[in-house]
């Protein structure tokens, strides 16, 4: 009969090698997609002064970094434990903040991207003319700068415990993320914008035919307004357990 202690130890060796492999795999899967993502907005001329491509490219930006810094030390982590951030606090902080800007930069690029689509694709032309790209960088660039502030702040109170690792210390911050920043900011917000706007978006292009616009143009706004809605779609299959496993996370951090 086996021991409670062999059957832990079972599922820690289980849950270590997991999370190195699928880890590895999204790790390589993701720096080479928001890589071809950015070859081919930043290189094609017909993108260079579309406002979707330039929040896209924006948003593969992100992720790349998120993917070279947050996931090589989740990598790390699972193999060798809190010394793969050199077991300081300095380090914990440092992985949770860059985590949360790249992270919600991602998130609310999607936004931006479903809510520029609406405006470019709709039939009225005061509405299409509204957005500029100039516009857009500006709410964005403000938008990046709110989010690097929040995530300064907030990243600042994970601290490492003993047996506990890279955990939130203040039960004011935990309070905040369990009602607050994960259910509103990370999860609701975005969903609601998100979903709202591409399928205004997908309503519009389905009677972009009947636009006095160019071929091409017509075209180009059929394709882009799928891709976003798709990626649409899959944030909100998998943002919805990423929030429920955190807001666990937070409250009930265990050993390893």
């Amino acid at each position: 009969m086996l021991s409670s202690s062999s059957v832990s130890d079972g599922i820690l060796k289980f849950a270590t090698q997991y999370s190195f492999y699928s880890n590895f795999i999204i790790f390589g899967f993701g720096v080479i997609g928001n890589a071809l993502n950015l070859l081919v907005f930043i290189q094609l001329k017909l993108f260079r002064t579309n406002r979707c491509a330039f929040y896209i490219t924006i948003e593969s930006i992100s992720n790349l970094i998120y993917f070279v810094f947050t996931i090589s030390i989740t990598i790390l982590t699972s193999i060798y434990g809190d010394t793969a951030i050199g077991g300081s606090n300095a380090g914990c902080k440092i992985k949770y903040i860059v985590g949360q800007i790249c992270a919600l930069t991602t998130l609310y690029m999607i936004c931006f991207t479903t809510v520029d689509q609406f405006f470019s694709t709709n039939h009225r032309f005061n509405l299409r003319q509204m957005c500029t790209l100039k516009l857009g960088q500006y709410f964005a660039y403000m938008f990046i700068c709110f989010v690097i502030i929040h995530s300064i702040v907030l990243g600042s109170s994970y601290d490492i415990k003993p047996t506990m690792g890279c955990i939130i210390s203040n039960r004011i911050w935990i309070r905040y993320s369990t009602f607050s920043f994960y259910p509103v900011l990370v999860g609701l917000l975005p969903i609601i914008i998100a979903s709202s706007f591409s399928i205004l978006a997908y309503h519009n292009v389905r009677h972009i035919v009947r636009q006095q616009l160019p071929i091409v143009r017509r075209k180009l706004d059929k394709q882009i307004t799928t891709m976003v809605l798709m990626r649409v779609i899959a944030f909100i299959c998998l943002v919805l357990p990423y929030i429920t496993y955190s807001i666990y996370a937070i409250n009930f951090p265990t050993s390893r």
